[in-house]
């Protein structure tokens, strides 16, 4: 039961952030940018601001869940192949998440609320539109990092 729970919690977090980033971004953006250029740009970043604050938090519970399982199940039944790398593996994604959500998502929703309006729409030189850019740079390697953690947790669950 505790390894199933651990599992679950597993292809939750890395199943959301690839969906979000492989299919739910591209979806949005798309579609709402053909709909109208600026103000659909706009607006898809806040749809996909939202859906990442909720993937944020949804990262956080099963990070949490992970842990105890893996923990209590190393306490209570035979003990997990390299516990302490898996707990380093899915410490790394935990701050990773941490730092999305508690750094980059409310700057760049700061940001955003100073322009009201298209980022792009600002000079390349404009702080905000450097900050901005760099912010949405540093969140594609944070998510790719915890991506890339989540996959071989899986590997390793595949293996085992």
């Amino acid at each position: 039961m505790l390894r199933y729970l651990y599992v679950v919690a597993l292809v939750l977090w890395v199943g959301g952030l690839i969906v979000a980033g492989a299919l739910v971004a591209p979806s949005v953006f798309g579609v709402l940018q053909t709909w109208n250029e600026a103000q659909g740009r706009v607006l898809a970043g806040q749809v996909f601001g939202e859906i990442l604050l909720r993937l944020t938090w949804l990262s956080y519970a099963a990070g949490a869940v992970m842990f105890i399982t893996l923990t209590l199940h190393r306490l209570l039944g035979a003990r997990p192949l390299q516990y302490g790398v898996r707990v380093g593996i899915m410490g790394v994604m935990l701050l990773m998440t941490f730092a999305t959500g508690f750094y980059i998502i409310p700057r760049v929703n700061a940001i955003q609320a100073e322009v009201k309006g298209p980022v792009s729409a600002l000079s390349e030189t404009d702080a905000r539109r450097v900050e901005f850019n760099r912010l949405h740079g540093m969140s594609n390697i944070l998510f790719s990092i915890t991506a890339i953690g989540g996959l071989a947790l899986c590997f390793w669950e595949s293996r085992e």
